[in-house]
Parts: C-alpha cells; sequence; structure tokens
C-alpha cells in the first residue's frame, strides 16, 4: 500500500508534485526555478521546496535551476543503463537474496494482479528496488536512484495504458530467481525493461 501523504515528509510530497509537474509538461521544458514562486503556489515553506529541487536536480530534471525535458535519445540513453544495471541485479537476486526475501518478490507480483493502480505501482517500485538493492553495490543503488524520476514516468505509464504481460514478466523474474537460476533472470529482467522502454515510446507517439 502507499503511504498517504500526511504521512510523507513535506519536502518529499513537494517532490513528487513538482516530479509530476514536471514529467506532464505543466512545467515546460527551459522554465526557470524559483523557489519562493514554487514555496507559494505550492502551500510549502522553503527548506522542502528547497530540497526537492535539490533532489530533482540529482535526478537531472533540473539543471542550473531550469527544467529540462528529457529528448527520445536521452530516455534511450538512461534506459540503456538501467537494463545493464537491473539486469545484473536480477543475476545477484538470484544468488544472494534469501527465501523469505524472494517471496516478498511474489507478494507484489499478486498486489500487481489483483490492486488498484496506486498499489499496482507501488508494488512495482518495491519488486525492482528489491531486486536492485540484492547487487550488494552501493555504487549502482545509487545510479538507478539518480534515475528514479524517468523511471516513474515509465512505471506510471505501463501501469496506466495496461502494458501487456508486464506483471507475468514480473512472475517469470521471480522464478528464475526463486530457481536460483542467475542467467534466466538477468536476460528476462532485461527483456522486461526493453518491453517498457517500447511500450513507453509507443504510447507516447500515439500522443
Amino acid at each position: 500500500m502507499l503511504e498517504s501523504n500526511s504521512s510523507r515528509p513535506a519536502y518529499h510530497q513537494c517532490y513528487e508534485i513538482l516530479r509530476d509537474k514536471i514529467l506532464n509538461g505543466e512545467i515546460s521544458g527551459g522554465t526557470k526555478i524559483v523557489e519562493e514562486k514554487i514555496a507559494a503556489e505550492l502551500g510549502f515553506s522553503r527548506t522542502p521546496v528547497r530540497e526537492s529541487i535539490r533532489k530533482l536536480e540529482n535526478e537531472g530534471l533540473i539543471v542550473k535551476k531550469r527544467v529540462v525535458k528529457p529528448t527520445e535519445k536521452d530516455l534511450r540513453n538512461m534506459f540503456s543503463v538501467r537494463i545493464l544495471l537491473e539486469g545484473y541485479s536480477a543475476r545477484c537476486a538470484a544468488t544472494f537474496l534469501k527465501d523469505n526475501d524472494i517471496e516478498k518478490l511474489y507478494e507484489y507480483v499478486e498486489i500487481g494482479r489483483k490492486g488498484n493502480k496506486e498499489e499496482i505501482m507501488s508494488a512495482n517500485e518495491s519488486f525492482h528496488n528489491d531486486i536492485v538493492k540484492a547487487s550488494n553495490n552501493p555504487v549502482m543503488i545509487d545510479i538507478i536512484d539518480r534515475m528514479q524520476a524517468i523511471i516513474y514516468l515509465f512505471r506510471k505509464t505501463v501501469v496506466i495504458y495496461n502494458r501487456p504481460h508486464l506483471i507475468d514478466e514480473h512472475e517469470e523474474i521471480y522464478e528464475a530467481i526463486k530457481s536460483r537460476d542467475g542467467e534466466k533472470a538477468e536476460i528476462l529482467m532485461k527483456k522486461h525493461l526493453e518491453n517498457d522502454l517500447s511500450f513507453y515510446l509507443h504510447v507516447m507517439s500515439n500522443e
């Protein structure tokens, strides 16, 4: 289940609002981000606004206080990195994840089949994040963390537009990890993310 907004820190609420406005095009590329203006518009103090801007800068959506709109080439480049790192992480998960942590992956799969949109998005995020953490590589984990805004954009699209076989692919990855078949888990994860990218670009080209 997603946490309610009231339980989230102010900076995280502010970050999510700003991120969505940028990714939805409500704040267009090139727009200058002014702390005072954002704080007044969103009803937050300047401290959480400043922290949320810093996180968006870290994720590459804001550069030199201006909004950056990722091009298709940017998205493809970032996703190529994600495919490599998460593929490797899936291989690691098959080796290092404990049995109870592997069963958590199946819980996320079940939520993906039965939950509402918000629950499915949250389960999708947890499924991928738990596998990335299994790499036990803080550098890789940090690189993925810096891509969270873009990852969210893809996650939202594949869930809202009901990408075919999304949860089936999660279950296949889970089965490979449960079987301790690292090579298969890596191949399946890479294919899964390639399918996400293709689906997202297809949806965007029709809008």
